[in-house]
């Protein structure tokens, strides 16, 4: 066995995430839906021949830990039958997958005749069949009414495809542009294993192996160091889930016990509800894949994103919970299950570690239109990624990021731009700001929300609604306020006004509709009063905060009239006098 260079070392690490980075690039250049290319709900990532994670690039962060888990399943499924060329597909949520629309592809990589590591990627497909287009049903009970299953199947086969194989999966896909998309997440795999080859070719499979475990073990040790720094001990928190999609007066509750025990720490969600009758659950993968990110949050962010990092981290999830529903259970709104999940986490360790606990962030509420652009005469899908992220809640010493607000995607998920947003939709957009006053107050705020409108451009519009954070709005700490919650409203030609329910679908919604959205605000950390003077004057001036919260939230007077901070006026509101 070769000897162990640190130098080497090194350069491996920064090789895997370089490769997993232009397989990045590569994706988000080929790809053809919004969801993709502008939005990057994708990850990429390459595993060695075990499916052990060796680095990922995590655009989507919920998406971050969803390959891994797939890439032991295909090991063990196919055995000794993996051939140099196949590619395969997988989104079955029955057998590790996260969510029916994120479509994974993996490329099994090969030095002579044998599989040495896997190059994969993962996005969320603008389609993937079921009874709704686009893939959110709230009616739904069960999978098959969700989508079209793919449990693991060779699309390509010794380098040849399998064209009754791609046929039978895109017969039962409404969107064309679907089949070129994961053309292109083929082609990203492809970009990964020649990286890979490469780095074997010039330091041999010996030297490769050598350093792999090395790196594993490093950063085994540099997890096991930040879990150290959190005091041993049992922390609980809870969290709730208010709407399934069918039980309106039904709520559940995530329950989580931390046990922090000689630098390994375990989540074990014993306790939380059983899975709901409805649309409303999650898998285990896409649950763990939260728990994962949520602490990832709160420990050192150079910490490579390995096998050795996951290795202290224990997830108890048991089958049948409304975190990790049992067959045949409707599943897809499980990556949204990440907010309150988070919540429950933050809860918990904020008593020990208050200065790494972020405040609540802005729970999800957001829409998907698909129709026919009657400008193309062509179907169209889109995710409104312009109204469905609120703001981060703030932390000690740093305020929540504006308008990056869903946990799940942690500032990965980019927005809409507003030209492209009416070239591959019908739709007008009339406003997209932030919205004053939204944050949550505190020494440090929470992030701004935003209002959204647009005007639908075609008729016969199916309009999907998920989410649930109209309800309860994002929480402050250590005195910080709570952000304003979310809301979606329609206005129909003839003047009509609808409010739907969190979770809902509309359909034969007509040319003209008006779509109106807030997303809320993060929650504040600490005492509004002791943050600076000035710098709440210069979010009134930036209308970031009213003249009327200024005085009554913060305990500062601005002057409307030349917009001035009265001192006098502020002395005595902050000290109890006024």
């Amino acid at each position: 066995m070769s000897e162990v260079d640190p130098i080497l070392l090194s350069v491996y690490a920064r090789s895997f995430k370089s490769t997993t980075d232009e397989m990045s690039i590569s994706l988000q250049k080929t790809t053809r839906s919004p969801i993709l290319c502008e939005a990057k709900d994708f990850v990429t990532g390459i595993y060695d021949a075990e499916g052990n994670i060796l680095e990922q690039t995590e655009n989507l962060p919920i998406l971050s830990f969803s390959l891994g888990p797939v890439c032991k399943y295909i090991v063990d499924y196919f055995g000794d039958k993996i051939y140099p060329g196949d590619v395969i597909f997988h989104n079955d949520v029955f057998s590790m997958g996260n969510q029916n629309n994120d479509v994974a592809v993996y490329k099994p990589i090969f030095l002579d005749d044998r599989v040495v590591a896997w190059s994969a990627c993962k996005g969320h497909q603008a389609d993937i069949g079921g009874a709704v287009a686009g893939g959110y049903n709230p009616n739904a009970t069960e999978v098959w009414q969700e989508a079209l299953r793919i449990p693991p199947v060779k699309v390509c086969e010794r380098g040849e495809l399998r064209k009754d194989v791609w046929d039978l999966i895109f017969a039962n896909i409404r969107f064309d542009i679907v089949q070129h998309d994961l053309r292109a997440q083929m082609g990203s795999c492809v970009v990964g294993e020649r990286c890979i080859l490469r780095l074997l070719e010039k330091y041999g499979l010996e030297c490769f192996e050598t350093h792999k475990k090395a790196l594993f073990e490093a950063t085994r040790r540099m997890m096991e160091a930040e879990i150290g720094t959190i005091p041993n001990g049992e922390y609980r928190g809870e969290s709730t889930i208010y709407f399934d999609g069918r039980n309106q007066d039904r709520h559940y509750q995530i329950r989580v016990k931390i046990t922090v025990e000689d630098r390994h720490i375990k989540f074990d969600y014993t306790g939380t509800d059983a899975q709901s009758n409805a649309f409303v659950n999650g898998t285990y993968t896409s649950s763990a894949s939260a728990t994962i990110l949520t602490f990832l949050q709160m420990v050192n962010p150079d910490i490579p994103h390995n096998q050795g990092m996951v290795e202290p981290i224990e997830i108890i999830i048991p089958e049948g919970t409304i975190l990790n529903a049992a067959f045949p259970a409707a599943t897809t709104y499980g990556n949204h299950l990440c907010p309150p999940n988070a919540d429950a986490i933050a809860r918990a360790l904020a008593p020990v570690v208050p200065d790494r606990v972020t405040a609540g962030w802005n729970h999800l509420l957001c829409s998907l239109t698909t129709g026919v652009d009657p400008r193309k005469d062509d179907k169209y899908v889109d995710i409104c990624f312009m109204g469905l992220k609120g703001g981060s809640g703030a932390l000690n010493g740093v305020d929540g990021y504006d308008h990056i607000g869903m946990i799940d995607a942690s500032g990965g998920l980019l927005d809409q731009d507003y030209e492209m947003f009416e070239q591959q939709t019908p739709h007008v957009l009339v406003k997209h700001e932030y919205l004053c006053d939204s944050a949550g107050a505190g020494q440090w705020r929470g992030g701004l929300g935003v209002e959204t409108i647009f005007e639908i451009g075609s008729d016969n519009t199916q309009l999907v609604i998920f989410g649930d954070g109209d309800v309860e709005p994002a929480f402050g700490l250590l005195g910080g306020g709570k952000g304003s919650l979310n809301s979606i409203s329609v206005r129909y030609p003839d003047g009509r006004e609808h409010t739907p329910l969190p979770l809902d679908l509309l359909t034969g919604v007509p040319k003209g509709t008006v779509y109106h959205q807030v997303a809320g605000g993060g929650g504040g950390y600490g005492d509004p009063h002791k943050r600076r003077k000035n710098e709440v004057f210069e979010e009134v001036r930036n209308e970031v905060i009213s003249v009327e919260a200024a005085r009554d939230v913060y305990g500062v007077a601005v002057d409307r009239q030349i917009l001035e901070i009265d001192q006098a006026a502020t002395s005595l509101l902050r000290n109890g006098g006024g």
